[in-house]
């Protein structure tokens, strides 16, 4: 046992749900598929920071399309468990999006909010196409009226950090998903 799964399992906060294996297993799963997707295009990957950025990487890294990536920021939560139910867009595209494939990369979708924004931010932009990666899906997840095509894990309606997902900026760096309990 290395020392990171060591602080999971001593901390009585911290319980193990999807482990490193498992996500590293689904990544490569979500690659395979975005490849026989975007065979012959390039792609720009979008990525929600500050969630995504683990995600993301091990992401492309398993990709044989050739890709661009830029990020976009936004804020719902601060330092709380639960969203304010107000989206702000903290940074913007850096890239020209119109004529483009893109995909959105997200580590979570719980309530939705944030990704309905970035929809309607993205297609203001005019791309030729959009979809979404989700690592993990909540249950529960309010009514979208477009698809998620591309999903990891669907969790339940408990809070959830590791493999980039935090809470108060705390447990990113985890190589597993865990629930906190409390």
């Amino acid at each position: 046992m290395n020392l990171q799964q060591k602080r999971v399992r001593n901390n009585s906060n911290l319980k193990p749900y999807i482990s490193k294996a498992r996500i590293q297993e689904r990544v490569k799963h979500i690659a395979r598929k975005i490849n026989k997707d975007y065979e012959g295009k390039v792609p720009i990957f979008i990525g929600v920071l500050n969630g995504s950025f683990i995600f993301i990487s091990d992401l492309v890294r398993e990709l044989k399309v050739d890709t661009e990536i830029d990020f976009l920021k936004l804020s719902s939560y601060g330092d709380s468990k639960i969203s304010s139910g107000e989206v702000r867009l903290l940074k913007d595209l850096n890239c020209t999006i119109e004529g483009r494939d893109i995909i959105v990369v997200e580590d979570i979708i719980d309530s939705g909010l944030s990704i309905k924004y970035i929809r309607d931010l993205i297609l203001s932009h005019k791309p030729a196409s959009l979809e979404f990666v989700a690592l993990l899906l909540k249950k529960g997840l309010s009514n979208l009226d477009f698809e998620i095509k591309y999903t990891g894990f669907r969790v339940p309606d408990k809070f959830v950090v590791g493999y980039g997902l935090d809470y108060a900026q705390k447990y990113r760096n985890l190589k597993e998903i865990c629930i906190l309990k409390n």
